[in-house]
C-alpha cells in the first residue's frame, strides 16, 4: 500500500516537463551577437536579423549588444530592437 501511495507521488512528478527556455528574436537589419553567460560559462549567439534563438533553459545572464545585462529565468520572450532588448 505504501509503494503504491509513493508512486502516486513520484509519477508526475516525473512527467513534469522541463522549464522553458527564453525565445530571442532579431527585429534588426542585421545579425547582433548575444553575450550568454549560464553556469558559469560565457557564450557569444550570433542571432540572424529575423532570426529567433531559444535560450537559457535554466537561468542566465544575457548582455546585449548596447551593454544592458538582463537577468532571465528561461521562460521569458525577447525582442532585439534598435539593439536593445525588450522583455515581454
Amino acid at each position: 500500500m505504501m509503494a503504491r501511495f509513493a508512486a502516486v507521488l513520484l509519477v508526475p512528478l516525473l512527467a513534469a516537463p522541463a522549464a522553458h527556455a527564453a525565445s530571442v528574436t532579431n527585429t534588426d537589419p542585421a545579425a547582433v551577437v548575444l553575450v550568454i553567460t549560464e553556469s558559469g560559462q560565457r557564450v557569444e549567439v550570433v542571432v540572424d536579423a529575423g532570426a529567433s534563438e531559444s535560450l537559457c533553459a535554466s537561468g542566465c545572464f544575457m548582455t546585449t549588444p548596447d551593454g544592458d545585462r538582463i537577468g532571465l529565468d528561461g521562460g521569458e520572450t525577447i525582442d532585439i530592437v534598435k539593439g536593445s532588448a525588450v522583455v515581454k
